[in-house]
């Protein structure tokens, strides 16, 4: 299933030079592999900037192998969102709107990937922190995982009306739409939304403060079907059968005490959040800045960000 993806990988880094695979490259135990962060700033690793035309072309297939098609799709938008953000910043009179570069974005590696042991893959930069942990071409998870848009829907000029990602806030207005007036009214837990979600960008996550909301086993099937879809949506950041892998580990851990909560006004162009809570996971969702046009949207693994859970049991199956 993941030999194309560490093929690809292997690919990459077979095309850097010294200088380059020393910037990229890390061993599997390094600290840097739990260092997360969807703000503005320099990430470790080989930046887009630093990449010739062919390498920048074999991260990309990077990122076309491991993830789905339209993962890899909201990434480049993303990444494209930059300059124009630079330019509404600009025109605000922001002093660093020139911050904004689309080269700013980081690829690393932790591991390697020939050696049959563990070892994982990121890339990191404003609004964009994804990854995924393997060992071999075995598996082990995909969280941290954050996607962000600002501004969520392009304002004016030749773009108006464009979205980096929309599924995530198209969906979960979805789920809160299905919703009886008197389950709504269980699932909105705050009249005003939190500014960003509230997990953080630490090695585990935050969960004080999150909301709980309607659980599952409350809803009937129709509303059961929208919380579902909201939930995969997020899974399907990864290519079809890691995402299925990820969609087995929820159901096995069952859906019933799975929570969904809705913070703020339900109108478009107002600040929302949404928080849905398994035993396993954690997405968070937040569109409260800049006039509720700029969208935070992370999935978390409670137990197995950056794989460490399915890690563990594999060092205590007495692997290497």
């Amino acid at each position: 299933m993941t030999a194309t993806i560490r093929g690809a990988v292997m690919t990459w880094v077979d095309g850097l030079d010294e200088r380059q695979r020393a910037a990229a490259m890390f061993a599997f135990d390094d600290p840097e592999r739990f260092t997360w962060d969807y703000r503005p700033g320099d990430r470790a690793g080989l930046a887009l900037g630093e990449m010739s035309g062919r390498q920048r072309a074999e991260a990309e297939a990077v990122l076309a192998t491991a993830l789905s098609s339209r993962s890899h799709r909201e990434i480049q938008a993303i990444i494209d969102l930059e300059p124009v953000l630079g330019a509404l910043e600009r025109a605000r009179g922001v002093r660093d709107w020139d911050r904004r570069d689309p080269a700013r974005y980081w690829f690393a590696f932790f591991g390697d990937p020939a050696a049959g042991g563990p070892w994982s893959w990121r890339i990191g930069g404003h609004h964009v922190a994804i990854g995924q942990t393997f060992v071999g071409d075995r598996f082990m998870g995909s969280g941290p995982s954050f996607l962000g848009a600002n501004p969520a829907t392009v304002p004016s000029g030749s773009r108006a009306g464009a979205r980096a990602i929309d599924g995530e806030e198209t969906l979960g207005r979805a789920m809160l739409a299905s919703l009886t007036p008197a389950r709504a009214a269980i699932a909105i837990t705050d009249a005003n939304a939190p500014p960003d979600i509230l997990s953080g960008n630490e090695r585990r996550a935050r969960l004080d403060g999150i909301p709980q909301g309607i659980r599952y086993g409350q809803l009937d099937v129709s509303e059961q079907a929208a919380l579902r879809a909201l939930i995969r949506h997020y899974l399907s950041r990864g290519r079809d059968e890691i995402s299925a892998v990820e969609w087995d580990r929820i159901e096995s851990a069952g859906l019933d005490d799975v929570t969904f909560a809705w913070a703020g006004p339900d109108e478009p162009g107002r600040g929302h959040y949404y928080a849905v809570r398994g035993p396993a996971f954690l997405v968070e969702y937040d569109n409260t800045q800049d006039g509720a046009n700029h969208i935070h949207a992370v999935w978390r693994e409670l137990e197995n960000d950056w794989g460490e859970d399915l890690l563990a049991r594999h060092y205590a199956a007495g692997h290497p």
